[in-house]
């Protein structure tokens, strides 16, 4: 930061007309375990930008880089082979920029990606219509449950015992302001996913079912029961889709009776970022366009006849009256979006398909040699890239003990459910691409070591 424009006085008088009595008022919805109670050890008060760029520099090779050692972390981001050309054209000047230009007088080239990406999106998710993208999978989740509401005129929302705890976490947070009620349980570690719990628990207030798939246990469900019962009492089901490359081996949710698809577009032409920015899928069946957040783009002719884009729906608070609008995201993930789309379009519905048994077929490699380590129990019955393994003690020392060995080897079950110690010992492995038999072997090998 430059300078500090504000002086004391200012504060003072910014406080006094909001009614605050100090600064701290304004972080109160912020957990106090989160919050700093006094100045961070050890950080000094200043210091020269050499002397901060050496500091740094010396942090950042701290950190274990994804591609030197065998990762087989998952758990909502993964980590595929992107083409350096998907790169090189994200970087072009005219798609380079902080802001996403919409005018179709100027911008028709910006209009027809996200079109072309709305067109992908749709068929991957086995829907009508797609958005232009929003910020990530977990803030479409909630943009789903919302737009059910307005929809079902409901504000009950169950949600999948295996979908991502994050997901949970973020949707439990906006409920806070709008007071949805939302009905969720941890995982237990069992095969079968909890399709008939969900079942069971849909009722006449219920306003949509969210369930992910394949879920955080990398179970895969059959969604169809679920949606029939749903649609019987006039629910909708909304399908959360956080690995995508999956989808060119399953069948789309859309077409088991999923009314609402979201998911994170991660896994196509993102990297994993250190968490981000990420890219959040939304698509939805045709009747429901209306109620959809965001923005869409849509295929027209000008005057002379000639093949167009314009932005043709943007039911959003900076478009429309606040209290009319169906979001108040204010901007899509255009780069992202378009680095999604040109990676789907190298692959192809051919390659995409390639991609994915590629992606299976060394998955069940890996479950096979780890169910054969002593101490280590296989809990899927079915999965495709990702898998749940069992433990004889608590996952989170394992973890720690394989990255000691310079080995990410999977997301504990304890880290993502800390206060549901029943499931501590499960531990979740993603196998993609960029895994070989030397990583599977390094990790099944460290892994009968450790529980030994």
């Amino acid at each position: 930061m430059r300078y500090l424009p504000l002086t004391d006085a200012d504060r003072h008088q910014m406080l006094t007309r909001i009614g605050a009595s100090s600064i701290d008022d304004l972080f109160v919805d912020v957990p106090v375990e989160a919050r700093l109670a006094a100045k961070i050890a050890d950080l000094p008060d200043h210091a020269s930008e050499l002397a901060v760029e050496r500091h740094l520099s010396a942090l950042a090779r701290k950190n274990m880089a994804a591609g030197e050692v065998p990762f087989f972390l998952g758990a909502g981001a993964y980590r595929h082979h992107i083409p350096a050309s998907v790169d090189h054209l994200i970087q072009r000047g005219e798609f380079l920029t902080a802001y996403t230009p919409y005018q179709p007088e100027i911008a028709q080239g910006t209009l027809q990606v996200l079109f072309e990406f709305q067109t992908q999106v749709a068929r991957l998710f086995g829907c009508d219509v797609a958005n232009a993208s929003m910020y990530d999978g977990s803030t479409a989740c909630w943009e789903a449950i919302v737009m059910a509401r307005r929809i079902t005129k409901r504000s009950k929302a169950i949600l999948s015992s295996g979908l991502h705890p994050h997901y949970v976490s973020v949707a439990k947070t906006m409920a806070r302001f709008t007071g949805d009620e939302l009905v969720h349980a941890a995982p237990r570690l069992e095969a079968a996913t909890d399709a008939a719990d969900l079942i069971a628990s849909i009722d006449k207030d219920t306003s949509c079912v969210v369930v992910q798939y394949p879920d955080i246990l990398g179970r895969i469900g059959e969604l169809s029961s679920i949606a029939a019962k749903a649609h019987e009492v006039g629910a909708l089901l909304v399908a959360v889709v956080t690995e995508p490359v999956a989808l060119g081996a399953l069948t789309p949710p859309g077409e088991m009776g999923a009314d609402i698809v979201v998911g994170e577009g991660q896994s196509i032409g993102v990297g994993l970022q250190f968490g981000g920015p990420y890219l959040g899928l939304f698509a939805c069946q045709q009747k429901y366009v209306r109620q959809m957040p965001g923005r869409l783009c849509g295929e027209t002719v000008d005057a002379e006849g000639k093949r167009g884009f314009v932005l043709t729906l943007s039911t959003r608070e900076q478009h429309i009256r606040r209290e009319k609008a169906t979001s108040n995201i204010c901007t899509n993930s255009g780069l992202c979006a378009l680095a999604f789309s040109i990676h789907m379009t190298l692959l192809g519905e051919k390659g995409l398909r390639d991609l994915a048994m590629l992606n299976h077929g060394f998955a069940v490699q890996a479950a096979d040699r780890l169910s054969r380590v002593p101490g280590a129990k296989l809990l899927n019955d079915s999965f495709f890239n990702e898998f749940t393994i069992v433990l004889q003690q608590d996952a989170r020392n394992v973890v720690r003990h394989l990255a000691d060995r310079n080995i990410l080897g999977g997301v504990s079950l304890g880290r993502l459910y800390p206060d549901a110690p029943d499931i501590g010992n499960g531990l979740v492995i993603a196998v993609t691409e960029t895994m070989t038999s030397e990583d599977v072997e390094a990790l099944a090998t460290a892994l009968e070591e450790i529980l030994a």
